[in-house]
């Protein structure tokens, strides 16, 4: 067996393993790299670890580090909190509010996991008070999430525009943030209308339930109606009265990079809670002002300066680290190690495979099936498909690079393709057997659990069924797009 159908077979097995163990995908591809490189293909261990991305770890400490920082001191609580104070208890407008500011935190450089762990019981609790339904809720959290993941300064985008770049491709930043913004938005529409978007309009503002005193149930959701949630958990902790916290377990247990899922949810969520933490009411303090400013000028300086964004996130939170040491201890563990492992170790795997030729060897098995747009629809189904149970960051490193000899050929617009690519692979998200989707299932309050997954479920391979095809006939295929 060839070197390079060896290396193939070899990402193959790192993806279901780490789909079935809780194995980090990241420590299996350097595990990949050394095996991979040293007996099939004779490299150096200096060869293998000059493939190590040195300035995407950059990235990936800062905006991470950013992110803790800002969860730490109560700003991401504060922007909650203000942007649903602007709603003025105007039902229909708190899953859009919900979607946008989970789309700003991603694009200002939250990991999408962190951004669902600290929103979504907020999102839910929000639900059951308003007896908004749980799934319109808790897909706003995801598809926001996906929405803002592709911009210049986040994790997801600083990746795809990384690779694009290493491998001579042309790339527009902007063109891929919009692109993955105009799907979810689009999705979030769909899911405002199917799940109760219409009687949250008919509903008005918020009416107070009955009195303490008065024992009637409160009025629920029926149906596709979808103006509350449905079950008896709606005033527990996510519908524990059916029974449902084995799945919930089992769902978070098999998701992909779980482990990231679990520790970040565990540090942000806590912090969120914290009174001293938010300063009360709307005002904010010194030093939320100063990270809100650094989290601004790191958008100015990246986008208009085109300064490097890992090592102006790392700056900017240096300062507000030495501004105020105490409200910022411990942010240095809550960044999101296991995420950078991941994405680290499989674009170190990645390097390699370009240095023993499966790159090439994958473009010329390409090249042999003779229709560039089949090929193209092909690979997007590969990414929604595999990103819906793996790893999303783990996917996009390995695909953009392995579709890099299917768009030299000129026949196809490498802007266009990347996009369709990382829209196929990100909006898939939304399975609960994704981190996001199983941090919605632990979380879920106003609807049993059982009847929760089950009805993401549904969504979600509705998705993946047409979530590529959308994006490969929108971006690819009309040829609109260089």
């Amino acid at each position: 067996m060839s070197a390079e159908l060896l290396s193939i077979l070899a990402l193959i097995l790192m993806f279901v393993v780490a789909t079935i163990f809780p194995v980090n995908l990241g420590a299996l591809a350097l595990v990949g790299a050394f095996l991979v490189g040293t007996l099939a293909a004779g490299m150096s261990t200096d060869d293998i670890l000059g493939a190590f991305p040195g300035s995407l770890f950059v990235i990936l400490v800062g905006v991470t580090l950013l992110f803790a920082i800002a969860t730490n001191n109560g700003t991401v609580d504060w922007l909650v909190r203000a942007a649903v104070h602007l709603v003025r208890g105007r039902l229909a407008a708190i899953p859009p509010v919900v979607f946008v500011i989970s789309a700003l935190l991603t694009a200002v450089g939250a990991p999408a996991p962190a951004v669902a762990a600290i929103l979504a019981p907020i999102a839910f609790g929000f639900a059951a008070e308003y007896r908004i339904h749980a799934l319109l809720i808790g897909l706003m959290v995801a598809h926001g999430t996906q929405a803002g993941a592709f911009s210049p300064i986040s994790v997801l985008g600083g990746i795809v525009n990384g690779v694009a770049r290493d491998a001579g491709l042309p790339m527009d930043y902007l063109v891929l943030f919009l692109a993955s913004f105009a799907f979810n938005a689009a999705a979030a529409v769909i899911v405002f209308f199917l799940f109760g978007g219409r009687e949250l309009i008919r509903r008005g503002t918020y009416v107070p339930e009955a009195p303490a005193g008065d024992e009637s149930p409160p009025a629920r959701a029926t149906g596709g109606t979808g103006d509350g949630g449905t079950g008896d958990g709606g005033t527990g902790d996510g519908g524990t009265g059916d029974g449902g916290g084995g799945t919930a377990t089992t769902i978070a247990t098999t998701s992909k990079a779980a482990s990231t899922a679990a520790s970040t949810a565990a540090s942000t969520t806590t912090d969120v809670a914290t009174p001293a933490a938010t300063g009360g009411g709307l005002r904010l303090t010194a030093h939320q002002a100063l990270t809100l400013t650094g989290i601004v000028a790191l958008c100015v300086a990246v986008l208009a300066f085109k300064l490097d964004v890992g090592l102006t996130a790392v700056t900017v939170a240096v300062v507000l680290s030495l501004t105020s040491p105490k409200s910022n201890k411990g942010a240095v563990e809550r960044v999101a190690w296991p995420t950078v492992l991941l994405i680290c170790g499989v674009v170190t795997y990645v390097g390699v495979l370009q240095e023993i030729g499966t790159v090439d060897y994958v473009g010329a098995t390409v090249a042999a099936i003779g229709v560039p747009l089949l090929v193209a629809l092909l690979i997007c189904y590969v990414g929604g498909v595999v990103s819906a149970f793996a790893s999303t960051v783990g996917i996009l490193g390995a695909l953009v690079p392995l579709a890099v000899p299917l768009l030299s050929q000129g026949t196809l617009g490498p802007i266009a393709m990347i996009a369709a690519l990382s829209v196929s692979s990100a909006i898939v998200d939304v399975s609960p057997f994704s981190t996001t989707g199983a941090l919605l299932v632990a979380n879920v309050r106003g609807m049993p659990r059982d009847d929760f997954y089950r009805r993401l479920l549904a969504y979600g391979g509705a998705i993946v069924l047409a979530g590529p095809l959308a994006a490969w006939a929108v971006l690819v295929a009309p040829g609109w797009l260089g």
